[in-house]
């Protein structure tokens, strides 16, 4: 009796002790996987704030440029088609109808051209964008396109207008710039509609045309992969100040814009 109760309790002890081994062996795969989940998710956070910073980089580089180019727009094309314009007003037609006509037209081109320079210098300049302020620069952005006669514009802003901080307000600007330049080029659109409403806690801005629409069949709202590249930038911007964008479109009825931006401080 006493052989056969130490072998059960040699196999109790075994038991045990293997019991206690797997269960040791299990943990350190659980640690393990943590642990490899852990470095993965850290991984991909590096990743995703490399992205995000090397697109910021980029971005602060077009503005540059683009500062650059409003610079030499405003100071040598601008100046030179002010000079063309001056000597044609001093030129003696000597009476000749035909030669006055041709003087006037030349007048009247020569003003619109410098006229739309100074527009798109003013576009262009994040200097410029930075003092008129978000509402009233995109306001102005739908001036120019009014003028050209080819769309019905309607600007409306709800709320008590408030400043965001410099960056928000020209990316957003940004993003405003592309959805209108896609509207021109490729909507055959007739009308054009920007609402801004400014909420204690959000903001939530909505561009839209009546335009031919397109199929987002295939479209992943992820990202906007395999989409143009101006509408990746769209994204890419929005996400640079942690706001939500999204596009939908229907055929024959046009497309929308929704960006919203979510506020950590109250209105100032």
């Amino acid at each position: 009796m006493d052989s056969l109760s130490n072998q059960i309790t040699l196999i109790i002890i075994a038991s045990v002790f293997f019991i206690i081994v797997a269960i040791g062996i299990i943990l350190l795969i659980l640690v393990y996987q943590k642990k490899q989940l852990q470095y993965l998710n850290d991984k991909s956070l590096m990743r995703m704030n490399f992205d995000k910073e090397l697109f910021k980089t980029q971005l602060e580089i077009q503005e540059q440029t683009l500062k650059n180019i409003s610079q030499e727009i405003h100071d040598n094309i601008g100046q030179g088609l002010s000079l063309a314009k001056l000597n044609i007003n001093t030129m003696d037609s000597n009476g000749v109808a035909v030669l006055q006509d041709k003087i006037n037209a030349s007048k009247h081109l020569i003003t619109k051209a410098i006229q739309d320079l100074r527009d798109l210098s003013k576009s262009l300049n994040t200097d410029y964008v930075t003092d008129l302020g978000l509402v009233r620069s995109v306001e102005y952005e739908l001036e120019m396109i009014q003028k050209s006669e080819s769309y019905t514009v309607n600007f409306e802003v709800k709320g008590e207008p408030y400043r965001l901080d410099k960056q928000k307000e020209l990316i957003i600007f940004r993003i405003v710039q592309e959805v209108l330049h896609n509207i021109i080029r490729h909507a055959h659109a007739t009308s054009i509609a920007i609402l801004f409403n400014f909420e204690p806690k959000r903001l939530a801005l909505k561009i839209s045309d009546n335009g031919i629409g397109f199929n987002t069949g295939q479209l992943d709202s992820k990202n906007y992969d395999g989409f143009g590249l101006g509408l990746r930038n769209m994204y890419n911007r929005a996400k640079i100040i942690d706001a939500d964008f999204k596009l939908t479109s229907t055929l024959e009825e046009g497309t929308a814009v929704s960006v919203i931006l979510e506020l950590n401080k109250t209105k100032s």
